[in-house]
């Protein structure tokens, strides 16, 4: 039986591709599409808005109208609204995937609160590749130790309005974890000026905004003699989109509970 497919953020660019994506397999089916209350967007069917025709499946203003406990709701919109969706999802038991990211800290403890009461996947970057780059980055910080001074780049295109990425925040964390240090006091976030020898606690976080990009993160391990760079590209919004219909898939047979995309790789 298909899983039916809830995407909030469906007039967007992953919102799009998403729906394009569950169009073209047998084991998913779109059953609800959400936009902001005001956008031309709604009314609209999400078929038409993704450029495939009509699904019969008009694009409306409130999660309330749609969601329901046999199907899985993708979040990619912003901060406040996936808070918002996740209240819902709480109130009608029902699945969510929140790819969503930029949270302030009253935010991002409202998400921590709520997430375990449902089914939950929460993870800034559902590609496969940064999960995978994640337990490597793990793996080189506890190998390499203090004698190797970890740097984070990113870039992203010229509309993303957080920084820095969710996604680079969450290498971050990786790397102090795995070197046993408080990430909020080690991390440096840009330098300038005449600011002396780096600190051997830094872990530097290097924002880059420009252009059409996706999403690239390198993790810069650098040493005496050596330099260890790991790095992930996204050419597409569609190894993002893959990884959530993956959680999505994985998700609706879990019990209740807060899960990460580690869990849904089994990684």
């Amino acid at each position: 039986m298909a899983v039916g497919i809830i995407v909030c953020g469906a007039a967007g660019r992953m919102g799009r591709t998403l729906i394009n994506l569950v169009t073209q397999s047998s084991d998913l089916m779109l059953v609800g599409a959400v936009e902001a209350a005001g956008l031309a967007s709604v009314g609209r069917d999400a078929g038409e808005s993704a450029g495939l025709g009509t699904l019969h499946v008009p694009i409306v203003d409130s999660l309330e109208k749609v969601i329901r406990p046999d199907a899985v709701t993708l979040d990619f919109t912003n901060a406040a609204a996936a808070v918002a969706h996740l209240r819902t999802a709480v109130k009608h038991a029902a699945p969510i995937v929140i790819g969503s990211t930029g949270y302030t800290q009253p935010e991002q403890a409202e998400i921590d609160r709520l997430a375990p009461q449902t089914r939950a996947v929460v993870a800034p970057n559902m590609s496969v590749g940064i999960n995978v780059l994640l337990q490597l980055v793990r793996l080189a910080a506890r190998t390499l130790g203090p004698d190797f001074d970890p740097e984070i780049v990113e870039i992203h295109h010229k509309t993303k309005i957080d920084a820095p990425s969710g996604t680079a925040l969450q290498l971050g964390r990786a790397v102090a974890s795995a070197l046993g240090r408080d990430f909020e006091k080690s991390a440096v976030f840009g330098r300038q000026g005449i600011i002396g020898q780096r600190n051997p606690n830094e872990i530097g976080m290097i924002t880059l905004r420009g252009g059409d990009a996706i999403g690239d993160h390198t993790v810069v391990f650098a040493g005496l003699g050596e330099r260890l760079e790991l790095t992930h590209r996204a050419q597409s919004r569609d190894c993002l989109a893959r990884g959530a219909l993956r959680a999505a898939t994985w998700l609706i047979d879990q019990p209740v509970g807060r899960y990460s995309m580690a869990d849904v790789l089994g990684l």
